[in-house]
């Protein structure tokens, strides 16, 4: 099993909770042709009318001109990183355990499969708690490795 993990530099922004709140955000973005991968919206529950936006990536001057205009900036929180790899049954189960029995907290998790292979972006807390994560990933990849290899002996 092998996976991939990426840092994710994230742009956020307040948006109106109301039709088309965040496609006016979007528009300029869309408008200095930005291929967004991550989009993600939610309420604010302490600021009833709002919600907040987060996107990536955001790349290259027009793009970061763009972003400024809708009035996003480069946020540090959360901390997001991009999961992919290939997949099986309990695999987000199984992860997130070993997370859980690391100490390490999510703000958010996102996972999707296509075919064979999944893909996920995973929000943490702290740079610490992500570096710890991917170790832990990057564990579970080597041991499933050995046991393919054991298997086949």
């Amino acid at each position: 099993m092998s996976f991939k993990w990426d840092r994710v530099h994230v742009w956020s922004c307040e948006v109106a909770d109301a039709i088309g709140g965040v496609s006016s955000k979007l528009a300029h973005l869309a408008q200095a042709e930005a291929n967004l991968e991550y989009v993600f919206t939610k309420r604010l529950l302490s600021k009833p009318g709002f919600g907040v936006l987060y996107v990536a990536p955001v790349t290259g001057p027009a793009q970061t001109r763009a972003a400024k205009d809708a009035g996003m900036q480069e946020t540090d929180s959360p901390v997001l990183r991009r999961i992919e790899g290939d997949n099986e049954a309990g695999l987000a189960h199984h992860l997130t355990q070993k997370w859980a029995i690391a100490g390490i907290t999510l703000q958010g998790l996102t996972m999707a499969v296509i075919g064979m292979k999944f893909i996920g972006y995973a929000a943490f807390d702290t740079v610490d708690d992500a570096n710890r994560a991917a170790q832990i990933l990057a564990d579970l990849g080597l041991a499933a490795t050995n046991e393919v290899k054991q298997s086949a002996k």
